[in-house]
């Protein structure tokens, strides 16, 4: 273990390699405290084996109770047709639970660099076909997860890797700590997330649905990605932040239809996908 990566109110994450191979990881440390639930994992998984050290039958675990963010990456990894790194949401490799805390093991692009520090650097704002480039792959990811069951509730900048090392950028999902396990049409009165991203009808209503708010937690990523400043919802509301009228056409449409207040207005990921601003 080396330095550490970041930190939050769910834990603190430290990069790493795997003494194996130097495979570069980063090791997530999570205290007993701040495990919100746990997932029974159930149903027919088919083994999972992501080239590495680390593979594991879910139908060996059938019945027991894991810690969420595990079942879903769990999850999640399963579903990768070959090996690590193939798909948007980083890989699980291993994980620990100390009873005092839990370790999780993740893989680690490299080099890679969050969208937020991304677009610092890219002067605070970046071009359309940039911003555009990024916004394909994330509703990619997004349906995705949306086909797995598994609601993130927490994507932003800084939960958005960007695999530098590419001539075109590649997005990677990461920090699953506040993802759920849903069915279709759930609706939840418990707020998990970052209060500034937080969807009109939480603000107003004190409840939200999966795809909704992912949609509007996109169009969040895609304001800043464009505006150089920050995206607080309450501030939106209240037209205090107000969209480019110096964007194009197209991309205005997009930005409006995530960014619509009332969520039943909103298109789903799949008619975003199709929106043409897209193409």
């Amino acid at each position: 273990m080396g330095d550490q990566l970041g930190g939050g109110g769910c834990g603190s994450v430290f990069a790493g390699f795997r003494k194996a191979d130097l495979f570069p990881v980063a090791i997530k440390h999570i205290p007993q405290a701040n495990l919100f639930c746990k997932h029974v994992v159930s149903g027919q998984h088919r083994l999972l084996h992501c080239g590495f050290h680390l593979t594991h039958c879910l139908n060996s675990l059938n019945g027991k109770r894991f810690p969420t963010e595990v079942a879903i990456m769990l999850k999640l990894t399963a579903e990768k047709n070959d090996f690590v790194g193939t798909s948007a949401p980083v890989s699980l490799l291993d994980w620990y639970d100390l009873g005092h805390e839990l370790i999780v093991v993740m893989e680690r692009p490299v080099p890679a660099i969050d969208l937020s520090t991304y677009i610092l650097l890219k002067k605070g704002s970046l071009q359309e076909s940039n911003a555009k480039t990024i916004m394909k792959q994330l509703v990619v990811a997004a349906i995705g997860l949306e086909q797995n069951g598994v609601f993130h509730r927490d994507i932003k900048p800084e939960n958005i890797l960007i695999e530098t090392g590419r001539r075109i950028p590649r997005v990677r999902l990461i920090d699953f700590g506040l993802s759920c396990l849903v069915k279709k049409g759930s609706y939840y009165t418990v707020f998990y997330g970052t209060e500034r991203y937080a969807t009109p009808e939480f603000c107003s209503s004190s409840v939200y649905r999966a795809g909704p708010s992912t949609v509007w937690q996109l169009g969040a990523v895609l304001y800043e990605m464009l505006h150089n400043q920050g995206f607080i919802t309450k501030r939106f509301l209240r037209k205090q932040l107000k969209i480019s009228g110096g964007l194009c056409q197209n991309l205005k449409d997009f930005l409006q239809l995530c960014l619509e207040e009332d969520p039943k207005m909103r298109p789903t990921l799949r008619e975003l996908q199709l929106h043409q601003w897209l193409k």
